[in-house]
């Protein structure tokens, strides 16, 4: 069976406790188990990794290099930090799409800048839970 891999980032493990009023009253649970019941139906397993650490980040996607289709991954507040995971998903041949729940571009200035959308395949912002499913169709239409 074919795979994607699904990456979040520092405090996505705490949604539906946090800010609500941005992110929604779901669960990262929520969203793996949605998110793997979609694409069963398309013959794909999911794989599903949450770290609050950069370097656990890193080496997971580096580990994922050439064994996923693709990897949907939620950088969270390291989407306009971390030089290195820029450097990691450049390093990488597996297409990388970087996803958002809320709209980045509605919220503080220091958000509006992505270190990592020019090396990523595509990014979908703003668009809640769905946006994880439109990563996915991106990533097996693409295959």
């Amino acid at each position: 069976m074919k795979r994607l891999l699904l990456v979040n980032g520092p405090n996505l493990n705490m949604l539906g406790n946090r800010e609500n009023d941005i992110y929604g009253d779901f669960t990262l649970a929520d969203i793996e188990k949605s998110l793997e019941l979609f694409l069963k139906d398309k013959g794909y397993d999911l794989d599903c990794f949450q770290s609050n650490h950069e370097g656990k980040l890193i080496d997971r996607l580096q580990e994922a290099n050439g064994k996923y289709t693709g990897i949907i991954f939620n950088p969270a507040a390291y989407t306009h930090t971390s030089i290195a995971l820029r450097d990691t998903i450049k390093a990488i041949d597996t297409r990388v799409i970087e996803v958002h729940i809320s709209n980045v571009h509605n919220r503080e200035e220091f958000r509006h800048r992505s270190l990592l959308a020019p090396v990523c395949y595509g990014q979908i912002v703003g668009l809640g839970f769905t946006g994880y499913k439109l990563a996915a169709i991106a990533l097996i239409d693409k295959e």
